[in-house]
């Protein structure tokens, strides 16, 4: 079974809750590397970090990760920092689709001022359910950022 790394901020704390409980209830393997509390001082690098650092330790073969924050583009950045990491940020099913189909991405970065609930839950099932396609261009792509420095 996929695992799915949850991890957000102060600003995206009420989506991933409910983010969590919407996975829990599909059945995914999902675990909360996020805070439990509002703490409006935590800093989104922190759980971004936790998010990553736990895809790269468990023995599932294709984990997955979702961040979240106020505009999801800060933990995008955090977590790109990573070697092996394409995250992708989704403000709706066509960017989830083409994020997973064309670039093979393993986190999804949301933006918990942006997307409702709703959205939320079909990005998710979009993204969770779409395959790489491994088109030789999009293999020859993955390949050139994997080779950057």
């Amino acid at each position: 079974m996929m695992q799915i790394f949850l991890g957000s901020d102060h600003n995206g704390l009420d989506l991933k809750n409910h983010i969590y409980q919407f996975l829990k209830n599909g059945n995914y393997d999902v675990q909360d590397k996020g805070d439990i509390k509002f703490r409006p001082e935590d800093d989104f690098p922190v759980f971004a970090s936790r998010v990553v650092n736990a895809m790269r330790i468990t023995d599932d073969q294709d984990p997955r990760g979702i961040l979240i924050c106020g505009s999801g583009q800060g933990m995008c950045m955090a977590a790109n920092r990573y070697k092996g990491i394409r995250a992708a940020l989704c403000w709706n099913i066509i960017e989830a689709r083409s994020s997973r189909n064309d670039d093979n991405s393993n986190i999804l970065c949301l933006s918990a001022k942006s997307t409702s609930t709703n959205e939320a839950e079909g990005i998710i099932n979009t993204w969770l359910n779409t395959s790489f396609a491994a088109a030789p261009r999009f293999i020859r792509r993955l390949k050139e950022l994997d080779e950057l420095t």
